[in-house]
């Protein structure tokens, strides 16, 4: 559990660099700050993916919250304008806590209110929950929430247009349904609250200032079809907004409570194999637990990264195991390996799968390597040999197969040494890969140091892998190969001035640079 208190859940610039993050296996999101202002154009309350896990779209941007109790009218929400925040809402945090959801208590004049945040796992479904703590019997509240729209590529922003459609598309009871913009989903809002007030109109000028500091524009304007209004006393203390593009039947808070309920029991189900003892590390798994997806192809996979990071060979290859074996999933480890292996190409994996409908990209070297560590990590932790040598084995073996002739990239073993060579002046097929027009930022073709420490790596595995499956004659090729690599390796790559490891061999030249 992660608990902040009222001395940095009110302090504006504490809280709004503090942020939060829900997710459903699905590359969706539902992601803000403490203070409850949005300092990204990543952040919203329903961040969909219409290809899952790509395609996402701010859908809910935030939510305007106000609450009255008497003659008294509070603002509960936080905006960034120019040179002002409006309103200050967070002045009213007492305490935020991560517990496993995203959850603010909120104290107005005397009143407690506490909200709750969460994603429902496999569904593009946000809950959004209500809960007045301490009314006495002979008091009530009203609290009108107001849904800020987007409907746009998460990449983007948006301004006043006379393209959106001011009307719903249909208002039932405990309903709400909304397209703001032609070719893109209804959205469905499903609440209990005692009516929806219509006043469509836009909000103008919000700032976003992580978007500013990375030199980004960073304002955007967002609508509002009108409020929803919520009466909660002592006998009625529950509200809530259930924002979906899934076709549901009218929620009853029971069913509220039950999707707070499941979702409760599958994260506990995550962290089942750590000691209850350990917070952090559950917190860790639980974390984890955000990169794992399912893909519309009915694969998985991992995303590398949140806000704005897709699939990512490398990423997935690397971090694979610590997301699934070891809290005792090694079920999608193997979906996973195997949705990889089916996109095996030329001996490569792919190093990132673009958003829409672009081809992937095979443009690394280390991704394909990683997968033979990953593969050893998976056989130990479950013995599953049949998995292993009927699917990962024979596309292992291709593998080393155009890497030793040859490959995209001029990626091919050197018959004088037995070490690894890719790329040429140009390309950047490691980690380091920043390239700014023609410009390579860090060039490192040729020999780096770490992918011909993979490189010896696969070697070894598949000669363990052929002792294990009785291959007695290619046993003894990657032996032989792994033995000549090693003794080079070592010769090579060991600079005796610094004593340490150069970190790329082109020819005579040696780099003698340490990477991080």
């Amino acid at each position: 559990m992660i608990i902040l208190d009222e001395a940095i859940c009110r302090n504006y610039s504490d809280s709004s660099r503090r942020e939060w993050l829900e997710t459903n296996g699905l590359g969706s999101f539902a992601s803000g700050t403490v203070s409850g202002a949005n300092t990204r154009r990543y952040h919203g309350l329903l961040v969909a993916s219409l290809q899952p896990p790509v395609q996402r779209f701010v859908l809910i941007s935030k939510l305007e919250e106000t609450i009255l109790v008497g003659d008294q009218r509070r603002e509960l929400s936080s905006n960034q304008y120019r040179f002002v925040v409006h309103p200050q809402g967070h002045r009213f945090i007492k305490q935020f806590r991560l517990d496993p959801f995203p959850r603010w208590t909120y104290e107005v004049d005397g009143i407690s209110l506490q909200k709750s945040i969460f994603m429902v796992h496999g569904e593009n479904t946000t809950v959004i929950r209500y809960e007045l703590l301490n009314l006495t019997p002979h008091q009530f509240a009203v609290l009108a929430v107001r849904p800020l729209v987007a409907f746009r590529d998460y990449h983007s922003l948006t301004s006043e247009n006379s393209s959106i459609r001011h009307r719903l598309e249909a208002e039932e009871p405990g309903l709400l349904r909304i397209c703001p913009y032609e070719g893109l989903p209804e959205l469905q809002l499903h609440h209990n609250g005692i009516g929806f007030t219509v006043n469509p109109d836009w909000y103008r000028r919000f700032e976003y200032l992580e978007e500013l500091d990375r030199g980004l524009d960073y304002c955007e304007d967002l609508f509002a079809y009108g409020y929803l209004s919520y009466e909660l006393s002592s006998k009625k203390r529950l509200a809530y907004l259930v924002a979906t593009l899934k076709e549901k039947p009218s929620l009853s808070p029971n069913e509220v409570d039950e999707m707070e309920s499941r979702e409760r029991v599958r994260r506990q189900k995550v962290v089942a194999g750590i000691s209850p003892t350990d917070e952090f590390a559950q917190q860790l798994a639980l974390s984890g637990d955000s990169f794992l997806v399912n893909r519309s192809d009915g694969g998985s996979s991992v995303i590398a990264g949140y806000h704005w990071f897709g699939e990512w060979g490398r990423d997935t290859m690397v971090s694979l195991p610590g997301l699934t074996l070891v809290t005792g999933r090694s079920e999608l480890t193997r979906r996973i390996l195997s949705s990889f292996l089916n996109f095996c190409d030329q001996g490569m994996l792919p190093n990132r799968f673009p958003e829409g409908h672009g081809q992937p990209e095979f443009n690394s070297v280390d991704p394909t390597l990683w997968l033979f560590h990953v593969v050893r990590e998976y056989l130990d932790a479950t013995q599953d040999v049949a998995f292993v040598r009927e699917e990962a084995f024979p596309k292992m073996h291709e593998i080393i197969h155009y890497h030793r002739h040859g490959t995209r990239f001029n990626i091919h073993m050197d018959e004088t040494d037995g070490l690894l060579f890719a790329g040429s002046k140009g390309d950047q097929l490691t980690w380091m890969d920043v390239k700014i027009g023609d410009w390579v930022v860090t060039p490192r073709h040729g020999k780096p140091v770490e992918i011909n420490a993979l490189w010896y790596n696969a070697l070894r595995v598949m000669e363990e892998l052929c002792r294990r499956f009785e291959k007695t004659k290619e046993e003894a090729q990657y032996r032989q190969i792994a033995d000549r690599v090693q003794q080079n390796f070592n010769q090579i790559f060991w600079n005796a001035a610094d004593q340490c490891l150069f970190d790329c061999i082109d020819g005579d030249q040696q780099d003698r640079k340490i990477r991080p």
